[in-house]
């Protein structure tokens, strides 16, 4: 029987995530993220240089509602990378407070912004004003190493594609040469919910950014945990016409039981070069919401 801990006092457990991106710094990025949910309220900002490197230039975090710990010793992180290791790093740096979850969570967010604004000379941005997605992927590709084989879309069959039909790209050149001091060059929000609905549990996630527009749904039932319903819609993506080819591997997840290595298997079903990185990762926060 599946009992989250979120759900414990409540029928309904709600969090709300805004994020954006300010370009108010020559060499580096500032990324700030806000969560609220029932108990608690924080935001976090971090200056981070653009990719490859992701160095963080500083960071801190502040409660919005009341006074609870906030992880002092995020400063550790001050010098690291916004890279692989991050998770286990920020875990380290935020300690054992009541809100340590959280704050490792966004952590998490701000490193997501990361991957969405860059700074390439104005000149190499100025290609993509004529709305020729191809051009937009080949600026992708040169703003963000880490790209390839990332997700469908930065596969070699996904790069064919754009040869083979109309694809739409959602992204403006300012998301790669921002205007010095421009605020909230990228604006992303969040909703996850997850709420009892007789014998189910009913997990919902939805995104909406400049480039993205996704609602995840998925109902589990709670005697087995069995995923018995895995739903989305996404009325926006990166490259409509590419990005939307692997948003049918979602309906892999019916079956499945939500224990201890659903994250790991997930990442079968929805990652890799053949998924969809942003699908993976909205259900992967979903499912940590289930502990």
């Amino acid at each position: 029987m599946l009992e989250p801990a979120v759900l414990r006092d409540r029928a309904r457990y709600e969090r709300r995530i805004d994020g954006w991106v300010d370009n108010l710094h020559d060499d580096a990025l500032t990324h700030t993220v806000r969560i609220v949910d029932p108990e608690r309220a924080l935001e976090l900002t971090a200056v981070v240089t653009p990719p490859p490197a992701y160095l963080i230039r500083a960071v801190r975090c502040r409660a919005l509602d009341r006074d609870f710990d906030v992880a002092h010793g995020l400063d550790t992180l001050v010098g690291t990378p916004m890279t692989a290791g991050l998770t286990r790093r920020a875990a380290a740096a935020a300690g054992a407070g009541d809100s340590a979850a959280l704050v490792v969570d966004a952590v998490i967010e701000a490193a997501r912004l990361a991957r969405q604004v860059t700074k390439l000379p104005p000149a190499r941005a100025a290609r993509a004003e004529s709305g020729d997605a191809r051009e937009y992927w080949q600026l992708d590709a040169e703003g963000w190493s880490d790209l390839p084989d990332s997700c469908f879309t930065y596969s070699a069959a996904g790069r064919r594609l754009f040869d083979t039909r109309t694809v739409v790209a959602a992204a403006t050149p300012v998301l790669y040469s921002p205007p010095p001091g421009q605020r909230k060059v990228f604006e992303r929000r969040k909703l996850m919910r997850l709420e009892r609905c007789g014998g189910r549990l009913v997990l919902f996630h939805s995104m909406r950014d400049n480039v993205h527009g996704f609602e995840v749904t998925y109902e589990i039932d709670a005697a087995s945990a069995r995923i018995i319903t895995a739903e989305h819609t996404t009325p926006r993506l990166p490259y409509m016409g590419v990005c939307s080819e692997p948003q049918r591997r979602i309906a892999a997840l019916v079956g499945e039981t939500a224990d201890a290595g659903l994250r790991r298997r997930i990442g079968e079903h929805l990652g890799g070069p053949a998924g969809c990185a942003q699908l993976y990762d909205l259900t992967a926060d979903l499912l940590k919401l289930l502990a």
